[in-house]
């Protein structure tokens, strides 16, 4: 078992759907019909159609993982389903070598009315293992899966999370050669998604594995590999898996902030990033260990005292990974007495390298008493040769002893 052994071979796959059904189904007559002479016409669009998967190609070999991100109507589902023979592509070839285990849709491939005993017997037998093989690894499943007591109840009584547990425990147990897995891991509690990557790791050194997920620390996790898709083509493909991640995330950057709360009393005009080393789609840039300067604007309507701001940092996954001190200070412009102007400084910028977002809280300094609220003010990117997935990357030195 060689481990550079190409398990996966994609070359130019294609497939193409019809928006409206009563013009599918005239086409599929069509295409019957010059099924028997031959189609000169397979990679052109008709009125109504659309490519869900356009010209894409790769190769993954054992111990490989490759990462399928995009946002929902990428083309990543339809790639799955034809790489599993679900579906025919309209042009292109795939090539699987070995048994192939699909975790693409909650519940596939479980006959509901069966228990989860015989669901298993059944998956097995279709990943051609014989009867004795399966025997000696159910035990083994249903002790991964953690839900023996439920073994014997039909499917179709399961929750969507036993649903997981049993399907990822038959793919994984059954130790098959290509893996794939198609989000359902975001269905399963944090326990058993840890146990399941840990279960990925122990597989991976003799597995091919082809990872769908939304969420890009899974993925950065165990992918090696990864492709981004847009309306069905890979606008980015490679073994950089966090360049990858920061173009998904710079192409869905919505600078339009969000106002969460707001009594009328003070106005918010703008907010800049001085000293920004670059700008990547209106997003500035900003380089690690650099000064992380801000300049605010706001206009007093009514507010006739001075006010706190509250500066928060979000991550890519919109989770608050730090706040700045808010002013001491009384802050107000010298020529206009209703404009507030101030600049924030924070130095020596240690968030690693990503993509972040600024939230901010306006409260009165007497009591607390909020008076402005907004999500999303501005966007920024930092930079750093290094990809790592926790929000900080923190300066330090080794010495030996």
């Amino acid at each position: 078992m060689p481990n550079n052994e190409v398990l996966v071979q994609v070359q130019h796959l294609s497939k193409k759907f019809c928006k409206d059904l009563k013009t599918s189904l005239w086409y599929g007559v069509k295409d019957l019909a010059s099924g028997l002479s031959g189609n000169q016409n397979e990679r052109e669009l008709r009125p109504q159609e659309f490519w869900a998967v356009k010209d894409i190609s790769f190769e993954l070999r054992r111990g490989e993982c490759l990462g399928l991100i995009g946002h929902n109507g990428a083309g990543k589902s339809t790639l799955l389903k034809i790489l599993n023979g679900l579906i025919n592509p309209d042009a292109g070839k795939v090539t699987i070598k070995g048994r192939v285990g699909a975790l693409i849709e909650l519940g596939a491939g479980f006959n509901p009315i069966l228990s989860g005993r015989e669901n298993i017997y059944n998956n097995g037998a279709i990943l051609g293992f014989t009867k004795k093989e399966i025997e000696e690894k159910v035990e083994e499943i249903i002790d991964f899966a953690e839900i023996r007591e439920f073994i014997d109840m039909p499917v179709q009584n399961y929750s969507s999370g036993m649903k997981v547990r049993l399907g990822f425990a038959v793919a994984a147990q059954m130790e098959p050669d290509v893996l794939i897995i198609d989000e359902v891991l975001a269905v399963g509690d944090l326990g058993f998604v840890l146990k399941c990557f840990k279960q990925i790791d122990t597989l991976l050194p003799n597995t091919a594995i082809v990872f769908v997920s939304h969420s890009m620390p899974m993925v950065s996790r165990i992918c090696n590999q990864i492709i981004l898709m847009e309306k069905g083509k890979a606008v980015f493909q490679g073994e950089d898996v966090g360049k990858a991640i920061d173009k998904y995330y710079t192409r869905f950057v919505d600078n339009d902030s969000n106002v969460v709360f707001d009594d009328g009393s003070i106005a918010y005009e703008s907010v800049e990033i001085l000293e920004a080393k670059a700008y990547e789609k209106n997003i500035p840039q900003i380089e690690w260990g650099n000064t992380f300067k801000l300049k605010f604007k706001f206009r007093k309507n009514t507010l006739n005292e001075p006010p706190a701001f509250y500066i928060s940092i979000f991550d890519k996954e919109q989770r608050p990974v730090a706040i700045l001190e808010p002013n001491i200070e009384e802050l107000d412009s010298k020529n206009d007495s209703n404009l507030i102007e101030f600049i924030v400084e924070h130095k020596n910028l240690q968030l690693s390298k990503g993509i972040y977002s600024l939230n901010i809280v306006v409260s009165k300094k007497t009591n607390n008493e909020p008076l402005l609220r907004m999500n999303g003010i501005l966007s920024f990117q930092v930079l750093h040769q290094t990809d790592t997935w926790p929000p900080f990357l923190l300066k330090s030195s080794f010495q030996s002893i």
